[in-house]
């Protein structure tokens, strides 16, 4: 039994073919030129016209001896013929658009580092290669993102890996905690050293919420290392101003501080008996949304194109001033900052 669903896109199917035949009779004034340009026999494009005339209850051409010459009711349904077949040709237009992720609306998810260091540089290169595209970004931890995501609010999220059932995850790129500090530091001086002489430091930490802070007080209590104070900031860009400013040290994701060490505000400082702390950033979607397509895989190509200056460790500069080692390698006390 044939559904009615199948029925009524089998009569769209013929009246579409019926309006061509129309448009391309009018337009040629002929039957036989306009089955040539339609690739179909003249008994099939006439059999078309005929069953679009029966359909609107009126005839639509006259046969003259300078060919087929449009009826007033012709001429009064030529207009709208037109625009359907000019509408299903920019709706084609824009949906093969959408599949290249040439046009339509992007929805990101990112947590606070992604968004803050990471997404504007990429969307500047995403914007140049898909001007038609409009983005909007929301930010969240990770598990605020994964809701997003869960609720079809973002097309994808951003974030350190998650496990979840209704969500695939896509690598994109490993992130990774640096020892930094003040380029006038002891520690900037040698440029490495060992985990426990940071127990005679402050360190600064960021946002209690965030992972990055868990990651940072594991490595201590691993290791068996209590620093000598801690200051707690709510985000990345306060710890990094108090690390310039001279008042402890911080571990910091690597792509929060390239800027930094390339200008020489902050020196990068090896921790040699400790393993590097790595954290994976993914993108995740829906299980069910399929393959990614448009715009989303748009994306994804341009985090591929961009992720070898997300991994390389940014270099430090080799100008970075440097200082004698104080006793017991202590950083100065939080006190008034240091002139620059």
């Amino acid at each position: 039994m044939i559904s009615v669903d199948l029925c009524y896109q089998y009569y769209l199917y013929m009246l579409l073919a019926q309006i061509a035949a129309f448009v391309e009779v009018a337009r040629r004034q002929s039957v036989s030129r306009a089955a040539e340009a339609l690739f179909v026999t003249q008994p099939a494009l006439t059999a078309r016209l005929q069953r679009l005339e029966a359909d609107l209850g009126a005839s639509l051409f006259v046969r003259t001896s300078r060919g087929m010459k449009l009826t007033d009711a012709g001429e009064a349904f030529l207009p709208y013929a037109v625009r359907a077949l000019d509408a299903l040709g920019d709706g084609r237009m824009q949906v093969n658009a959408l599949e290249r992720g040439g046009a339509g609306h992007l929805a990101i998810g990112a947590a606070p580092a992604l968004s803050t260091y990471v997404l504007p540089g990429l969307l500047k290169r995403f914007a140049q290669s898909h001007p038609r595209v409009s983005v909007s970004v929301r930010t969240g931890h990770s598990e605020e993102i994964l809701e997003l995501v869960l609720r079809e609010q973002v097309d994808i999220g951003l974030v350190r890996a998650l496990h979840h059932r209704d969500i695939v995850s896509i690598p994109l790129y490993e992130d990774r905690l640096i020892l930094v500090v003040d380029p006038a530091h002891p520690f900037a001086g040698s440029g490495r050293i060992r985990l426990e002489q940071i127990a005679h430091e402050q360190v600064i930490l960021f946002d209690r919420t965030s992972s990055y802070h868990e990651l940072t007080s594991a490595l201590f209590r691993t290791a068996g290392v209590s620093p000598s104070g801690v200051m707690e900031l709510d985000n990345i860009d306060a710890a990094k101003k108090m690390v310039e400013q001279g008042f402890g040290v911080a571990l910091l994701p690597h792509t929060s501080v390239a800027q930094e060490l390339s200008s020489g505000t902050l020196a990068e400082v090896a921790i040699q008996d400790a393993a590097p702390v790595r954290r994976q950033i993914v993108a995740i979607r829906r299980r069910d949304a399929g393959r990614p397509t448009g715009a989303v895989a748009a994306l994804l190509d341009t985090f591929a194109a961009g992720r070898a200056e997300l991994t390389e460790w940014p270099p430090r500069r080799a100008e970075a001033p440097r200082r004698a080692k104080a006793p017991g390698g202590r950083s100065r006390a939080p006190g008034p900052a240091r002139r620059r």
